[in-house]
């Protein structure tokens, strides 16, 4: 049997408290704190929540930021984030999944 990483043994530990514990988050509440937290980590202006999905631990969150101002505004650079929540709205992991010029996000 493999070794569990650590990230699967925080989850389980989440799962396993009960519910009292903590309290759920709404997807709103979700949303803003996915947001919030990629502020926080990366310091880039955000242009908003692109999505909120629950998952078996918590909550997905995608977020938009400015990357880097240019000029035409039109040919700023965006990323979009993916924010993962645990139940109560408490960071597990972020990354950048995209990078793309503003204009040019799902065709080019």
């Amino acid at each position: 049997m493999a070794a569990r990483t650590r990230r699967e043994r925080d989850r389980d530990e989440i799962r396993d408290r009960d519910e009292e514990e903590y309290e759920k988050v709404s997807p709103a509440e979700a949303g803003r704190e996915g947001l919030r937290q990629v502020i926080e980590l990366i310091g880039k202006e955000p242009l908003g929540i692109t999505s909120v999905e629950p998952t078996d631990d918590g909550w997905l969150v995608g977020v938009e930021v400015v990357e880097d101002h240019r000029i035409p505004t039109s040919t700023d650079l965006l990323g979009l984030y993916e924010v993962e929540l645990d139940l109560a709205g408490g960071l597990f992991a972020y990354r950048r999944t995209r990078r793309y010029q503003r204009g040019k996000g799902d065709g080019g």
